[in-house]
C-alpha cells in the first residue's frame, strides 16, 4: 500500500503518449512513384526483301591447251599462275617435221605452176591454129585437157601447202583466250601428240566471273505467290547481286543477275540462277563457296521494332509492352519474322500509330499507369536502308 501511491500518475503521463504514437500512425504515407518509361511511334516503311542464297563461283570462260600436232616439246613459253593474252605462245613443239613437210609442199606447188607456164601457151597456140585448120580438133582438145590437169595440180598443190603451213603453225601452241594458267602437265622433252585426252594446261577467264546459286522451288512458289496477293512488290530492272564470302565479309564489287533457270532438277528440286561479277582484283577464284544476296521483292508496310523491345512469355510468344491512350501499359503478343541487324520486323501484332516501350519496361507490369518520354534510340523509321533477308541456306 505504501508504494500504490506513486504509481497512478505514471499511468496518467503514458496515457497521453499513446494517444500521440495512434495519431501518427493514422496519417498516410507519401504516393508510391509512378515509372518513367521511353517509347517509340511504330511506323509502316517500304522494305527491300532479300534472299540469301547459297552457290559456287565459277569461270568465265574456261579452255584446255592441247596440241594439234604430234611432236616433241622443245620450250614452255609462260609462267604458272600469271595471267596470259590470246594469241601467246605457250610451248614450242620441235618443228622439224612440219617445216619438211611444209617445204616438200611448197616445191610441188612450184612444179604445178611450171608445167601450168609450160602448158598454157601451148594451148593458146593450138587454138589459132585450130581457127586456121592447121591442127586437128582433137590434138586441140589434149593441149586444153593437159593445161586444166595442171590448173588442178597447182590448186591441190597450194592446198597442200596451206595444211603444211597450218601445221607447221600448230608446233606453236598459243592461248586461245586471255586468262590465268594453271600448272603445266608436261615438261620440255615430253612426246605429245595430236588432239590427246590429257590437256598441256588450262586457261581460266576470272575477269568478270560467275556465281552458280540455287533456289528451291518451294521458296520460289511461295515468293511467287506474294507476289500474286499484292503483299509484295516486284523490282523491275536487272536485279543486282550482293556477294558474301566465306568470312561472313562482303564483296566489294556487286553483280547483276543474267540467268534464271527455266527448269526444275528433279534430284534436288531446285532451280538454277547466274549472277555475273566483276573480279578485277582476282579475289573470286572458281569453286570458292559463297552466298549471293538477291532483292527479290518490296515490303510495303513493314513494321520494325528494336530486339530490346521484344521478350518471350511463359508459352514461348514473342510479347511486346504498349503504351494505350489511357497511360496504362498494355502486354501484347506479336509475330516476329526476319531480323534486321538489331531489329524484328513484326508481321502481326503491331499497327502504325502504336507506342511501343523501348525503355524501363522490366519496371512496368501491364495495367500500370506509366509517364513516357521519347526513347535515346533509333526509331524503326530511321531503318528504311535496311533490307531483309526473305531466306537463307547452307
Amino acid at each position: 500500500m505504501l508504494f500504490s501511491a506513486p504509481l497512478a500518475p505514471l499511468r496518467l503521463l503514458a496515457i497521453p503518449a499513446l494517444l500521440t504514437l495512434a495519431a501518427c500512425n493514422d496519417q498516410p504515407g507519401p504516393p508510391p512513384m509512378q515509372a518513367n518509361v521511353g517509347v517509340v511511334t511504330v511506323q509502316a516503311q517500304q522494305l527491300a526483301m532479300n534472299q540469301s542464297l547459297p552457290g559456287r563461283t565459277v569461270a568465265y570462260m574456261t579452255s584446255d591447251v592441247r596440241p594439234q600436232v604430234s611432236g616433241i616439246i622443245q620450250k614452255r613459253l609462260f609462267t604458272e599462275g600469271q595471267d596470259v593474252k590470246a594469241g601467246q605462245v605457250l610451248y614450242q613443239i620441235d618443228p622439224a617435221t612440219a617445216q619438211a613437210a611444209y617445204d616438200n609442199a611448197n616445191g610441188t606447188l612450184q612444179q604445178a605452176q611450171a608445167a601450168v607456164l609450160s602448158a598454157k601457151p601451148k594451148a593458146e597456140r593450138y587454138a589459132n591454129l585450130a581457127r586456121l585448120d592447121a591442127v586437128s580438133q582433137q590434138d586441140l582438145d589434149d593441149a586444153n585437157a593437159t593445161l586444166r590437169q595442171n590448173q588442178a595440180a597447182v590448186v591441190a598443190a597450194q592446198a597442200a601447202l596451206q595444211t603444211a603451213r597450218i601445221n607447221l603453225d600448230y608446233t606453236r601452241i598459243t592461248a586461245p583466250i586471255s586468262g590465268r594458267i594453271s600448272a603445266s602437265t608436261y615438261t620440255p622433252g615430253a612426246l605429245v601428240t595430236a588432239s590427246q585426252t590429257t590437256a598441256l594446261t588450262t586457261i581460266q577467264q576470272l575477269d568478270p566471273i560467275y556465281v552458280d546459286v540455287t533456289q528451291s522451288s518451294s521458296e520460289l512458289l511461295a515468293l511467287r505467290k506474294q507476289l500474286a496477293s499484292g503483299a509484295l512488290a516486284s523490282l523491275h530492272g536487272k536485279v543486282p547481286v550482293q556477294i558474301q564470302l566465306e568470312d561472313g565479309s562482303l564483296y566489294t564489287q556487286k553483280g547483276t543477275l543474267e540467268f534464271v533457270g527455266t527448269a526444275v532438277d528433279t534430284s534436288t528440286g531446285n532451280v538454277t540462277l547466274r549472277a555475273l561479277v566483276p573480279n578485277p582484283d582476282k579475289l573470286l577464284l572458281p569453286g570458292m563457296y559463297v552466298h549471293a544476296v538477291l532483292p527479290v521483292a518490296v515490303n510495303n508496310a513493314a513494321m520494325l521494332v528494336p530486339q530490346g523491345a521484344v521478350s518471350r512469355n511463359t508459352k514461348g510468344e514473342a510479347t511486346v509492352k504498349l503504351v494505350g491512350a489511357d497511360h496504362k501499359v498494355i502486354d501484347r503478343v506479336v509475330q516476329t519474322g526476319d531480323a534486321i541487324k538489331d531489329q524484328w520486323v513484326i508481321s502481326a501484332g503491331l499497327k502504325a500509330g502504336d507506342q511501343l516501350v523501348v525503355e524501363g519496361g522490366s519496371k512496368a507490369q501491364p495495367g500500370q499507369t506509366v509517364a513516357t518520354h521519347p526513347a535515346a534510340t533509333d526509331t524503326p523509321a530511321q531503318a528504311n536502308s535496311a533490307s531483309a533477308v526473305a531466306g537463307q541456306q547452307s
